[in-house]
């Protein structure tokens, strides 16, 4: 069984490479721009990990953590949040 990440990223030349980089990893990659791409992706199907940009338009990407940890759903999905905050 193939394990699918879902990355959530609004800067496409980041989001390709993280995507290709998984991809070549031998991963699932699915692909969103924001956070509530990123609910509608969930909910539909869940994925083993969720890798998500701290900072994107709209909706941040901790307040989908948020979001997800309070979801009995979701709480357990691992997350690894992305930044180029300093």
């Amino acid at each position: 069984m193939t394990t699918t990440i879902l990355v959530v990223e609004d800067e496409p030349a980041i989001l390709e490479l993280i995507s290709i980089n998984l991809k070549h990893a031998g991963f699932l990659v699915e692909r969103t721009g924001s956070a509530e791409e990123a609910e509608v992706a969930i909910r539909s199907a869940l994925p083993d990990l969720l890798v998500l940009d701290w900072m994107l338009p709209g909706q941040s990407g901790v307040g989908l953590a948020k979001k997800l940890r309070a979801d009995e759903r979701t709480r357990e999905l691992p997350i690894i949040m992305l930044t180029a905050r300093v």
